[in-house]
């Protein structure tokens, strides 16, 4: 089975939905709408201000006590940690971060020669990486790791994306984006994660990337390990897709989902069939909807990401998502799409509701 993060599993982004109506965007001939609105298996416990974005953890042992977290994005923030079943687990939520924005989860980082499965966050307002271990959520940062050093004016610092890469040599790499920065192609800047010898992580700088159109944000980012590529939203723009492997350069590869969206382009995950082939999916936040990408390359060209399908959702204006393919209890059987909903609550969904009769349910119609 394919997952998409460091052990192969997949993140998902967010969507939105308003209290009144959601303003609506034309959608192209062919493709299809789901009839009605998507509804969640579970919706979780609320957190304390403002929920923004989840990241799933596959528990490699027993996946039925796999783990989402979801950041609370205040200046009193918190990483809450839930199980399947929505609940928060207290004794595992870490409190007073300083408006933590973004979270993801990677597996595998050594420290002291220890594979450590790690969370990390932006926490905007200190301008740094918090990292925590996985399950327990034990500080492994030192107190923060500052990124962007030397830029000038707070909003070039102000952290909101964030998401890992797991290269095939096993390196993982931080790769972070901000409230606003330059359009000059070094938006977004990347970070080697290693042990700084003491059994804590530290962040190397190894390249600054991404253009960026100007026009609002960047805050959506997703990786696909498997493929080497990095996919981020720039808001009211369209979706870029890169190279994650800094040698391979700083080329843009493609830039879709340009067209029919009706505000802002968030959430971005990807839910893997195989090894190459699957889905893209990006939170169309305005219309309460995920657009659904083909991952894999059409006839049209070598990144040309078609629009398969868009997908109603009952998550209210939706900011971040995370997905896997993995089976994880009776009730995700095929997988896992998590929401942000602007109640300040994160909806799970089951994969096949997402799916379909449209979408593969690994690798099966």
């Amino acid at each position: 089975m394919i997952l998409s993060k460091s052990i192969n599993f997949l993140m998902l982004t967010p969507l939105f939905l308003a209290a009144c109506s959601p303003k609506l965007s034309t959608v192209p001939a062919g493709i299809t709408v789901s009839r009605g609105t998507v509804k969640p298996a579970v919706i979780s416990e609320k957190v304390g201000f403002d929920s923004d974005d989840p990241a799933i953890w596959v528990n490699p042992a027993d996946p039925s006590k796999s783990l989402v977290i979801g950041t609370d994005k205040s200046v009193n923030g918190a990483l809450y940690v839930f199980n399947l079943d929505g609940k928060i687990q207290a004794d595992l939520t870490v409190k007073d971060l300083k408006r933590p924005n973004n979270v993801d989860v990677a597996y595998g980082l050594k420290l002291n020669g220890v594979a450590t499965d790690i969370a990390i966050t932006t926490e905007r307002f200190t301008h740094q990486l918090r990292i925590f271990s996985l399950p327990d959520m034990k500080p492994i940062d030192g107190g923060g790791i500052p990124v962007f050093e030397g830029e000038t004016g707070t909003e070039y610092r102000d952290l909101m994306g964030i998401a890992v890469y797991t290269a095939k040599s096993g390196e993982l790499y931080a790769i972070v984006g901000r409230k606003t920065g330059p359009v000059d192609g070094s938006y977004l800047w990347q970070y080697l994660l290693s042990d700084n010898g003491k059994g804590q992580v530290k962040a190397t700088l190894v390249r600054k990337f991404g253009a960026y159109s100007g026009k609002k944000e960047i805050e959506a980012i997703a990786v696909d390990n498997e493929l080497g590529y990095i996919y981020y939203s720039d808001e009211q723009h369209g979706v870029r897709q890169y190279y994650a492997d800094p040698e391979k350069g700083n080329q843009e590869l493609a830039l879709f989902g340009t067209t029919g969206f009706a505000e802002d382009h968030e959430g971005i995950s990807i839910y893997k069939t195989s090894a190459s082939e699957g889905y893209i999916l990006v939170s169309d936040q305005g219309a309460n909807r995920f657009q659904i990408f083909r991952r894999e390359s059409s006839a049209g060209g070598q990144f040309d990401h078609q629009l398969l399908k868009i997908v109603r959702v009952a998550a209210r204006h939706s900011d971040g998502s995370d997905v896997v393919n993995v089976p994880l209890n009776e009730t995700f059987k095929h997988g896992l799409f998590v929401a942000m909903s602007d109640d300040r609550t994160f909806h799970f969904y089951r994969w096949e509701d997402i799916a379909g009769k449209e979408l593969d349910i690994n690798g099966v119609k």
